[in-house]
């Protein structure tokens, strides 16, 4: 792509200009909006005012943020009135979503009054609803109709609509009674009425539903597309693949930033500054600095203890870590199924129980391996005279027991955290590893003064 850059770059500089489109005519919408991306302000705007208006209207819904906005402020009226009327009504809610207050103003001002009044209606929906990512634009039959008279309606309105392949029925109250497929439609003879080639058992989502699950019941279910209907089973929209692989990739980043302490946001690495990149990370950096001085006042209360037996201090790091990385595994592993549907907070008793016989393997197995290597390497090729096969004995039972609460605390926190309504992202790596550390060194130190006497 940057080599492609460099060659418009190069062929706009030399004006020419028909061996540009024509290039950029074979190219894809999308792979335009990324080459877009790539050129200077000034080249970026010339390249979109090179391309054939449908092709326009297709690449401006892939370009990101800043360079949209660019194009918009470029644009004359007329312009703007041309590639909002080559828009679906969801591409063009999408924009507004990212544009300043004075791009959407402009963008409103000249949409057509039913456009406005649907952009309007999606707008209102909450931004995690199904009603948020809807498009109005689809195809609906009427039971009686032939099929005949559902290809000449097809025919006739499809040009405007965001698929055409699943036709829904409606009934005279706008209500859901059915759907049918292009497929069946060819499958049939022009005589048969809608209501007999029909499905009836149809599979939709509310307006208010969760935009997440709507993404989790296209993964079951495989659709291209589902309806959207309202309290009252009116069909008032349809989501689509394409809308719902953005949502997926929404909900991902958003779950991996709130694994790693950060505050979610919806602008990509590149577009943020780093005094916004502070304002997302130092609340979440604050808050476990101070969880962490637990951690301290753990150590300074049992300082006699190390001052008699200095060596157990050099196993602290490996200690906390082997529990934070114990912990981590687990509340990784219970988020994503908690995500997936795969358990739920009363499958809590039978998630505890696995995870206490995965912390039994691998606590031993790691202490197993700690054994040997405290008394053959650190204490007989390296000559630390310190460690004692009791000293040994209090790391490797620490060893067991921290990866034992670890587990049980990697696997618990984000169910009970989902059951009272909060992200169980939240509850990932920083927040237990910050838990397993305070309860490690207790261990720790309480082994130690039961087998070492101090």
């Amino acid at each position: 792509m940057e080599e492609l850059a460099e060659r418009v770059t190069e062929y706009i500089s030399e004006r020419k200009y028909a061996v540009l489109r024509d290039l950029l005519v074979e190219m894809n919408p999308a792979d335009i909006a990324e080459l877009m991306e790539e050129l200077a302000d000034k080249y970026s705007t010339l390249v979109f005012r090179l391309l054939p208006k449908e092709l326009a209207s297709e690449v401006f819904v892939h370009i990101e943020g800043d360079t949209r906005e660019l194009l918009i402020k470029s644009f004359s009226d007329s312009e703007l009135k041309e590639v909002l009327e080559d828009l679906y009504v969801d591409d063009t809610v999408d924009i507004i979503e990212e544009m300043p207050a004075s791009v959407v103003k402009r963008i409103l001002k000249h949409a057509d009054p039913q456009t406005r009044s649907e952009i309007n209606r999606i707008l209102n929906y909450p931004k995690d609803s199904a009603g948020s990512i809807m498009t109005t634009e689809y195809v609906d039959l009427k039971k009686d109709l032939t099929v005949e008279d559902a290809f000449l309606r097809i025919r006739r309105t499809a040009v405007d609509k965001e698929t055409i392949y699943t036709c829904y029925v409606r009934d005279d109250n706008r209500k859901l009674i059915g759907l049918v497929t292009v497929k069946e439609l060819l499958m049939a003879d022009y005589e048969d009425k809608i209501e007999d080639i029909m499905e009836t058992n149809v599979i939709y989502v509310h307006t208010s539903d969760d935009r997440e699950e709507v993404a989790n019941m296209f993964s079951k279910y495989d659709f291209l597309a589902m309806p959207v209907v309202d309290a009252e089973r009116r069909l008032v929209g349809i989501v689509t693949f394409d809308d719902i692989m953005d949502v997926m990739q929404d909900e991902v980043t958003e779950d991996i930033e709130k694994m790693a302490a950060i505050s979610p946001t919806d602008k990509p690495y590149t577009k943020m500054n780093a005094f916004e990149l502070w304002k997302k990370r130092i609340p979440w950096l604050l808050l476990l600095m101070i969880s962490a001085t637990f951690t301290g006042m753990i150590i300074s209360s049992f300082e006699s203890a190390l001052a008699k037996f200095v060596v157990l201090t050099s196993f602290i790091p490996m200690l906390m870590d082997t529990g934070g990385n114990s912990g981590s595994q687990a509340s990784v592993t219970v988020i994503r199924s908690l995500s997936l549907g795969d358990i739920e907070f009363s499958d809590m008793p039978r998630v505890i129980w696995k995870e206490i016989r995965v912390a039994v393997l691998c606590g031993a197995t790691l202490a197993c391996a700690n054994f040997v290597k405290l008394l053959t390497v650190d204490r007989l090729l390296l000559g630390n005279s310190d460690i004692t096969v009791f000293v040994a004995l209090v790391v490797c039972l620490t060893l067991v027991a921290t990866v034992m609460c670890a587990k049980i605390i990697g696997c618990s926190l984000p169910m009970i955290a989902q059951k009272l309504g909060f992200d169980p992202a939240v509850m990932a790596s920083p927040f237990i590893t910050t838990i397993v550390d305070a309860v490690s060194l207790v261990i720790y130190f309480r082994i130690a003064t039961a087998f070492l006497n101090i």
